[in-house]
């Protein structure tokens, strides 16, 4: 039965899997991982935990992997983001090991090398100032730089030729200059280079540090693959126009030192432009490869793009119109690094599906690791491998709740070998994602529910829906493992009263309240709950108050969710209050008044609306979990130690238990998706 699936799968998809040939390498498929900081490096050295990160999806089967998204190769390119440090010699070593890992399982690995420019920080590191064409203030990490000598570029260009000498010598297959909205690409952008110069005003002026950078690192590395990744259009911004960037690409072609060019989209400096330059869900799939297909034309370059190619069947297409020689598949294979694998397998109902919740972004730009909002093993390879392991003895489990928490836990546990049932209250499995995916631009959401829905199925785990279950009812099964997913329900206490007036985001999503024309939406969670509601209420007509005791609405949200909300909000003319808690709600007439607390004022404010929405995240309903926990050998106890060293948890709190309980996600304490995932995941994956 393989064979005929692998043939099939190989005829469906065979731009995709057609060799590419580039300087005399030949990758073994067109599947990339494009160029991205995932912010694991360890004193700017790609170790342990970030080669096993790219190892995981070479072992899938990719034909190329780009690491070290905006390596550093000077110490006056700050790093903000745990960036790698290409700028000395010591690198060296990481990359002939990190190469010999990639190369075992016939990938090739190449490393994004870059100077910041202005498009960093001074207070911190080397405290260094920083540097850009012209004296122009950086509009997200607002730096102001001072204008680059001839000198300074002539450093700049040395240290690039160095970075490019030191990837060669690592063992590794290329490398990728990045002049997007870093160093190179802020002389190209008419936003940030001002010069009059030899380095400014014409197009060719403002590519010449690109070019001589180009010629620099030719001359060091000889027979080296060398790419450009840069934006072809920055007109969301009002900067290089896409004429300009068909132009510059016509331009490296002629130029002759490039071996491929990697297309941006839009001008990603500053927060609009980042969401739009790494579109997530409210976006359209593959919304710049058109541009990408120009940008190929003029050059006659083999021509790389990731943006928004979030599944197989449309980087198929992009690679077969002649638009793209190689498709980012980059976030999906951060949601399934076994992508390709499963691909030639026949397996592709199997594949985690990438639904572009922007998690690992909105991180990234938070200061915080990547990680994929329901692949919990994804960054976690050394710790929490991607293959579940079999269990000694297979036992009977219960499962209680079909939430993200409950389906991951009976999804593990099935692996693991165990006899499981799940029982889910409701007519669906899916538990708050059904809500979240409801909320206008979020429907993607739905991918997750889906997916892990699905994986149970396959894997014989005994669904019963509509299944309301207290707790005791359960035992007359025998049951030696009771896993409690129950969720939670929403938190409108308020601090004087006024609770029950409020109605919640999921009686809004679920169609239970139908919306009023004037509402108030109180957003204490920080997280997607509030925001999602909000626009989808504004967009279909509400005037709506976002109010917050946070400095602004969505605190927990990052680069690429927060703009996209602010910007439909913005645009359907809903107020933003920050800096307010609610206090209260009593109702007057035909409506309700919200009395607020001006958080520096110290000062009470009321607003009256038809309808207050409360977004406090939940509390616990955990009820079956209470009725059981007398009876388990554990008490219920999940010992943390043990949790976080994925070793079997203690079962002697009660020798009298008859069962193991343990209670995750929501049921415990209100989080995310992720987290619940986690939860269930290293739990399950050692009972």
């Amino acid at each position: 039965m393989s064979e005929p699936a692998n043939a099939d799968a190989s005829a469906r998809y065979r731009h995709l899997f057609a060799p590419l040939t580039i300087r005399g390498r030949i990758f073994r498929n067109r599947v990339l991982s494009s160029g991205h900081a995932p912010g694991y490096p360890e004193g700017g050295r790609p170790k342990g935990r970030y080669q096993a990160y790219h190892e995981e999806k070479a072992k899938g089967g990719l034909g190329l992997t780009i690491f070290g998204g905006s390596s550093n190769v000077s110490r006056e390119s700050g790093s903000i983001y745990g960036q790698i440090y290409v700028g000395d010699d010591g690198i060296i070593p990481y990359f002939r090991a990190f190469a010999e890992r990639i190369h075992r399982h016939g990938a090739a690995l190449m490393c994004q090398i870059s100077h910041m420019g202005r498009r960093t920080g001074w207070a911190g590191g080397d405290w260094l100032p920083t540097m850009g064409p012209s004296v122009v203030r950086d509009p997200a990490h607002h730096s102001v730089p001072y204008e680059m000598s001839a000198r300074d570029i002539g450093r700049v260009i040395r240290a690039f030729a160095d970075a490019a000498w030191r990837c060669r010598e690592g063992g590794l297959d290329g490398c990728e200059i990045l002049a997007t909205t870093h160093l190179l690409g802020q002389f190209l952008s008419p936003l940030s280079n001002r010069r009059s110069d030899a380095y400014g005003g014409s197009l060719e002026n403002r590519a010449r540090f690109l070019l001589e950078a180009l010629e620099a690192v030719r001359e060091r590395v000889g027979d080296f693959i060398v790419g450009v990744r840069f934006a072809a259009d920055e007109s969301n911004e009002g900067g290089l126009a896409a004429e300009e960037g068909i132009a510059l690409g016509a331009l490296l072609g002629r130029h002759g030192v490039a071996d491929f060019l990697n297309v941006n989209g839009v001008y990603g400096g500053t927060e609009h432009g980042l969401a739009e330059n790494f579109p997530g869900m409210a976006f359209p799939s593959a919304p710049y490869v058109k541009l990408a297909g120009a940008v190929k034309r003029a050059s006659g370059l083999p021509t790389f793009q990731s943006a928004r190619l979030s599944d197989p069947a449309t980087a198929d297409w992009a690679v077969g119109q002649g638009l793209l020689d190689m498709a980012g598949l980059t976030r999906p294979q951060m949601a399934d690094p076994h992508l390709v694998a499963k691909l030639k397998r026949g397996e592709e109902s199997r594949i985690r599906p990438c639904v572009g919740a922007g998690y690992c972004i909105d991180r990234i730009y938070g200061g915080r690791d990547a990680l994929c909002a329901h692949n919990v093993s994804t960054g976690r390879e050394e710790t929490l491998p991607h293959a579940i392991p079999p269990a000694a003895e297979a036992k009977r489990a219960v499962v209680i709740g079909g939430g993200p928490a409950g389906m991951e836990a009976a999804r593990v546990l099935s692996l693991r070998g165990h006899r499981v049932t799940l029982h889910e209250a409701g007519p669906r499995l899916g538990g708050q994602i059904l809500l979240a995916a409801r909320a206008g631009w979020r429907k993607a959401m739905i991918g997750i529910a889906d997916w892990l829905a699905n994986e149970v199925q396959a894997l014989g785990v005994e669904v019963r829906l509509n299944s309301l279950v207290e707790g005791p009812e359960l035992l007359g099964g025998s049951p030696e493992l009771v896993i409690v997913a129950t969720g939670g329900v929403p938190d409108t206490r308020l601090p004087e009263g006024g609770g029950e007036l409020a109605t919640t985001t999921w009686a809004l999503l679920s169609g239970e309240v139908q919306p009023a024309e004037q509402i108030l939406v109180y957003d204490e969670g920080g997280t997607h709950a509030a925001l999602s509601t909000a626009d989808w209420l504004a967009s279909n007509g509400a005037a709506v108050e976002v109010a917050t005791p946070d400095h602004q609405a969505g605190r927990g949200l990052g680069g690429q969710n927060l703009p996209v909300y602010l910007r439909n909000l913005y645009r359907a003319g809903a107020t933003l209050t920050p800096d307010h808690r609610l206090l209260s709600l009593r109702r007057e007439g035909n409506g309700l008044v919200a009395v607020l607390w001006n958080e520096y004022a110290r000062s009470r404010v009321e607003r009256r609306a038809a309808q207050v929405v409360v977004e406090r995240n939940s509390v616990p309903a955990d009820a079956p979990f209470q009725a059981l926990k007398a009876g388990a050998r554990n008490l219920g106890e999940v010992d943390a130690e043990a949790l976080v060293a994925l070793t079997p948890q203690p079962e002697t709190a009660n020798p009298d238990g008859r069962y193991l309980l343990f209670r995750l996600g929501d049921a415990v304490a209100a989080r995310d998706i992720h987290a619940a995932l986690l939860d269930a995941n290293r739990l399950c994956r050692v009972l």
